[in-house]
């Protein structure tokens, strides 16, 4: 697979981008296995009235039609739609010959597109005729530059331009156009826009194709926008639910009180691995100072961490040479790691204006009781003010959450059994 010819380097430093693209980006280098999910799917077929009875041949499937595709991350979307892409290619044509079509995939940040175009390298490794180039910001061709690449992938403004400004792309020969992260790229200031303005360049018959891990009412409305008459594969909506999970919580008076509950629970029971989680970096780089000093074996994650960094501290928890993960917000959602028994709130989870964050909530503790096991949730609740939104996260839930004393070692030992 060709690169860029002006000696773009993939190592070049990496800017901060925003929580939702830097979530998506860490699943995907944390995950190297298939996530197996009891989801149910739901198909809405673009044709109600088209039987799937038994064909003869793959072209009777009329697979090559508009697709929106919704599963969480590491369900296996961008191998779909990188296998689509190399199956619309003609190898022994050279973009922008007049018979060649080319695939365009756009993706949010610069990260993310480099991150699929290492699949696309995986996948299309025996398919050495098939060339890719990068529309992303750093890849600067020479004005007039015609394209041999039969596969281009970049982010939105850069793409645009490339179709646009510099003539690089003729969006009229364009036979499949993928859109990933759509729940990303709508929370990407002018993405939006600039994926549309794409989208209305390129042939009626060309091929669109959206993915997403999410499919709120913000993504279904941009994809009614990208998509005309689409086949739509997604997950049913999962109901919250928090029945494998036991709830408690223990009265402190300060956060060394907080500490001290830790540690007799863990003298008390047997825990496989455990995530804590803090409102501030500042007490969580405290609380881990404390636990390694307990002789605890800890990891640390924060949002001031650089991607790979945080990668590299979650692939090391879920190896087992942490068995304690404290953190932040940033590791709240969609970080499954199977072997996590406990979930600790250090410090209950609530927004901007001091209310209870129940959907925060709910994300923390769901990261035990995962894979049909049975979990253990423990709240610390050092103040009025935080019993209060306990009690309304109860009111919410409308889940008891009991009363736990860390003082009495037989207790914790019974909560464990």
């Amino acid at each position: 697979f060709s690169h860029d010819s002006n000696g773009f380097s993939r190592t070049k430093a990496k800017p901060a981008i925003n929580d939702k693209a830097a979530q998506s980006l860490l699943n995907k280098l944390i995950r190297s296995n298939l996530v197996n999910t009891t989801n149910q799917v739901e198909v809405l077929q673009r044709d109600p009235n088209s039987p799937l009875y038994s064909v003869k041949s793959f072209e009777e499937l009329r697979l090559p039609q508009n697709l929106i595709a919704q599963s969480q991350s590491g369900t296996g979307k961008t191998a779909a739609f990188v296998l689509a892409m190399l199956s619309h290619v003609d190898p022994n044509n050279k973009f922008p010959q007049v018979n060649c079509m080319a695939c365009l995939c756009v993706s949010p940040t610069y990260e993310l597109a480099l991150q699929t175009g290492k699949v696309i390298e995986q996948m299309g490794k025996y398919y050495s005729e098939v060339k890719l180039v990068y529309a992303i910001r750093g890849n600067k061709l020479q004005r007039g530059t015609q394209l041999q690449e039969q596969v281009v992938i970049g982010t939105p403004g850069t793409m645009l331009d490339w179709c646009l400004k510099f003539k690089f792309i003729d969006p009229k020969k364009i036979k499949v156009f993928v859109l990933d992260e759509a729940d990303v790229m709508i929370a990407t200031q002018g993405h939006q826009d600039q994926s549309i303005r794409i989208q209305r360049m390129l042939p009626k018959q060309c091929q669109m194709l959206l993915f997403s891990a999410t499919f709120e009412e913000t993504v279904w409305n941009f994809a009614q926008r990208i998509v005309p008459d689409p086949n739509i594969i997604k997950l049913k909506r999962e109901e919250e639910t928090l029945d494998t999970i036991k709830q408690y919580y223990v009265l402190c008076n300060s956060k060394e009180e907080k500490f001290m509950a830790l540690c007799n629970i863990y003298g008390a029971i047997t825990i496989a691995q455990a995530m804590i989680f803090c409102h501030t970096r500042k007490t969580a780089g405290w609380l881990a100072g404390e636990l390694s000093r307990e002789g605890h074996q800890v990891a640390l994650l924060s949002g001031e961490m650089q991607v790979e960094q945080r990668a590299a501290v979650i692939d090391r928890f879920r190896e087992g040479k942490e068995k304690v993960l404290v953190t932040t917000n940033v590791c709240a959602r969609g970080i499954d790691v199977e072997q996590v028994s406990v979930v600790i709130n250090f410090d209950l989870p609530v927004d901007r204006d001091g209310n209870p964050d129940n959907e925060t909530y709910l994300h923390r503790i769901g990261r035990t009781g995962r894979f049909g096991k049975r979990g253990l949730a423990i709240n610390m609740v050092d103040s009025k003010f935080s019993m209060n939104v306990l009690n309304k996260i109860q009111d919410h839930f409308n889940k008891n959450i009991e009363k736990l004393d860390t003082d009495d070692l037989d207790e914790i030992e019974k909560i464990a059994s």
